[in-house]
């Protein structure tokens, strides 16, 4: 199985030009996001309930085994390297490196491709246009199902569609929808009874942490 990660990114990530739909500050974190969530969803991260000796809110490894797969891996050894952490602290310390580790990984596979080139003939730059979109065509079709259609997404699914709404990226992956549609459709989704308690206030706490981390300084800095 793909991490949320890895499916997140295609998504954010034009098919054709390569370029990312959201702004460079925002993808790494909301990438960390969903490394949060993966950890999650497998019962290894949770928010502390404040009974313990770990304060309300922190993020707690309840198992100790390390996760097979390196990305994972390498995020709880930054977990438990710390003290226990808010999500919003989390989130950044876990999104130093993890997009060129993900773009790795989706090169690897063969989704996309780099491309290097040069803005003004001066500036170097890359993209990452879609080689084989034959898995992105399965996750799109989860996704539309549950935006569009109207219909009731898996857990997964829905957590991939809680990401995208904190950063209110789910009308760019659809753009010939009715953003306000399927906006409302992400946040109803986002907001739903779709999962267990623990992992329900999992998912409202680095959603949470992700629109603290991103959306509120880009607002205070379009303002100012």
């Amino acid at each position: 199985m793909t991490l949320l990660a890895e499916d997140l990114l295609l998504l954010l990530l034009d098919d054709e030009t390569g370029k990312p739909l959201v702004e460079g500050y925002t993808l790494p974190r909301v990438l960390a996001g969903a490394v949060l969530l993966d950890l999650t969803l497998d019962g290894v991260v949770e928010p502390s309930d404040g009974t313990g000796e770990v304060k309300k809110g922190r993020l707690v490894l309840r198992n100790r085994t390390a996760p097979l797969d390196p990305i994972l891996a390498h995020a709880v050894a930054q977990l438990r390297g710390s003290k226990p952490m808010k999500p919003e602290a989390a989130i950044e310390k876990l999104g130093k490196n993890l997009r060129e580790a993900v773009l790795g990984r989706i090169v690897e596979r063969g989704w996309v491709h780099e491309a290097k080139g040069k803005v003004l003939g001066i500036f170097p730059t890359k993209t990452w246009p879609s080689v084989d979109d034959a898995h992105e065509r399965v996750v799109r079709a989860k996704l539309r199902a549950a935006l569009v259609d109207g219909g009731d997404p898996d857990p997964r699914t829905a957590a991939l569609i809680s990401l995208l709404s904190a950063v209110d990226a789910a009308p760019k992956v659809f753009p010939d929808e009715k953003k306000k549609a399927v906006r409302r459709r992400a946040k109803e989704i986002a907001g739903g009874d779709w999962a267990g308690v623990a992992v329900r206030h999992a998912v409202e706490s680095v959603n949470a942490a992700i629109i603290a981390v991103v959306v509120v300084p880009a607002v205070a800095a379009g303002g100012s």
